[in-house]
């Protein structure tokens, strides 16, 4: 899967890997399995670092439409009957309010040319190429790695002779494949069923919701086409979602779903205690900053007029 006009971020991703190993192997074995985890981990850690505004970008335009959210079940049901004036009406709702529903696209937009990437880069080391700057011995160290028994660069259908010639077992780098495509798949479940049942319960009469349901079930399947991916690649995968579960549930603690009364308006949540709110045993309000002393009222005194103007007699 080798893109010509991403050969520039191919050569870009694979001198961030040479840095970063070479800074773990002051202090580690260059061609040690711990070695070559904590290079493809830190590699993903400061890519989602690095794509961390659009997160915050995706999640405003989301929290916006909640906000919106029963405006647009008044327009659904006053134009039921007309779909394209609803269409129409629920669009310009969204871009007066600031709010865009492909917001949510951002983040993956993103990540799919570093996936591309990386699994260029990646698919490279296990063919023992020296390509895109990287040196025949960063190759054959990545070669020569093992992750709990498992070559770095074995996948699941990769043939025994194969996995063999990296001196390793068939069985256990099968199993070892197996439960990171598992583990895969299941946090690919819970981040999708995150953000479903987000958007599920901001808009609870949303004609999608049956589509993204499926949606939620479906995309753990996804996850077993990584069985054919190196287990370099299915680590960083795995990586980048525990990530994004982890930040949406900060994200999601932070700014609650918010309430409405009777006539509609957004009634101020306050969040939940965060983690060291927690250990510290602090409330939220404690949390907050102090509130701005309100202005003093000054009061206008009447001026003491002279006895003159007051009884409106001239001076003699």
């Amino acid at each position: 899967m080798e893109l010509s006009w991403l050969s520039w971020l191919y050569e870009a991703v694979a001198h961030v890997i040479t840095w970063i190993h070479t800074g773990y192997s002051t202090f580690l074995n260059p061609d040690g399995g711990l070695t070559w985890a904590l290079t493809i981990i830190t590699l993903t850690v400061c890519m989602r670092i690095l794509i961390f505004p659009l997160f915050l970008k995706q999640m405003r335009s989301s929290r916006k439409m909640q906000e919106l959210a029963p405006k647009v079940a008044e327009i659904r049901k006053r134009y039921k009957n007309d779909k394209q004036r609803m269409n129409q009406e629920v669009m310009a709702l969204y871009q007066g309010a600031g709010a865009n529903p492909l917001g949510g696209c951002l983040p993956v937009v993103a990540q799919f040319p570093i996936f591309i990437s990386m699994f260029t880069v990646l698919r490279a080391m296990a063919d023992g190429r020296p390509v895109y700057g990287m040196t025949q011995e960063l190759v054959n160290s990545a070669r020569s790695a093992h992750i709990f028994g498992a070559p770095l660069p074995a996948s699941f259908f990769m043939s025994s002779a194969q996995i063999e010639g990296f001196d390793a077992s068939v069985v256990q780098t099968k199993i070892v494949l197996a439960v990171f495509v598992a583990i895969s798949s299941l946090t690919t479940f819970l981040t999708v069923r995150q953000s479903v049942g987000r958007s599920m319960a901001q808009m609870p009469d949303n004609p999608m919701a049956q589509q993204q349901k499926i949606l939620m079930y479906i995309s753990p399947l996804f996850a077993f086409f990584s069985l054919n991916f190196p287990l370099g690649l299915i680590l960083y995968w795995v990586t980048t979602n525990l990530w994004t579960l982890g930040q949406q549930h900060w994200f999601y603690s932070r700014h609650p779903m918010p309430q409405y009364d009777a006539k509609g308006n957004v009634v101020p949540v306050e969040p939940k205690p965060g983690l060291i709110a927690k250990i510290r045993g602090t409330t939220p309000e404690e949390q907050a900053p102090p509130a701005p002393p309100e202005p003093k009222i000054v009061r206008q005194q009447p001026t003491r007029q002279p006895r003159s103007k007051r009884t409106g007699s001239k001076k003699s």
